[in-house]
Formats: C-alpha cells, structure tokens, sequence
C-alpha cells in the first residue's frame, strides 16, 4: 500500500524520468527527482545490510534449540515497523513545505537520511558479531 506522503511526492516527478545532472540541478522538480535517486540509492544500500543482518540472525537462529529462537523474525518485524516510523516521521517533515513544490524534496531528503541510518545500524549489527 502506497503511503499518502509518498504517492503526492510521486506525482510531482516527470512521468518520463528525464536525465538530470544533480550536480547542477536548479529547476524544482529536478532537485525532488534528484532527491528521489538520492532516496533509492540509499534504500538499496539498506536492503542490502538487511539481507546480510537477516542472514546473521538466522544463523544465529539456526543453532539455538527451537524454543530459543526467533532473531530473524523479531529482525523482520522491527524493519517493518521501522519502515512505518520513517514513513510517518518524514510525512510529519514534509508539512514545512505541505502543498508546495518543495514538499517532495524535503520528504526524500528525511527517508534518505533515516535509510542512511538504519543501513549503518544494521552494518554495525553484522560487523559486531560476525
């Protein structure tokens, strides 16, 4: 399900993705869909840490006794429910630019930075115990 912050910040990237140079963006809606590149690159390094933290945690699950294990599925529901407070928290960000052409921007720009920290989370996750 699409999150109500999410699709009006879509609609305001071209229906074509056009080539920007975000090295020089000036125009509004290149710096939202430089924003937005921004944000998926970041979301795919997060998914990444992910399947390497989820894979720890599942090993680590592997050789407890049955009754004692559970780590990859506590991993799964924290993502999700991380996932919804980035969600609602960048949502609550946007209202400084609510209804205008910035909103997107600066939406993009929160979901970026909280990815960024939760991939370093989860990185230093794996890195302590493996």
């Amino acid at each position: 399900m699409l999150r109500p912050c999410l699709v009006l910040a879509c609609l305001s990237l071209p229906v074509a993705a056009q080539e920007v140079d975000c090295a020089n963006a000036m125009a509004q809606i290149d710096l939202n869909q430089c924003a937005y590149a921004d944000w998926e690159a970041a979301d795919a390094e997060l998914n990444a840490a992910y399947k390497t933290a989820m894979a720890l945690l599942k090993d680590w699950d592997a050789n407890l006794p049955q009754e004692e294990q559970g780590g990859a599925l506590a991993l799964k529901e924290a993502q999700r429910a991380w996932i919804t407070f980035r969600d609602r928290a960048c949502e609550a960000e946007g209202y400084a630019m609510k209804g205008g052409s910035a909103e997107p921007l600066v939406v993009y720009g929160c979901m970026r930075l909280l990815t960024q920290e939760r991939t370093d989370h989860l990185t230093s996750l794996v890195e302590a115990y493996r």
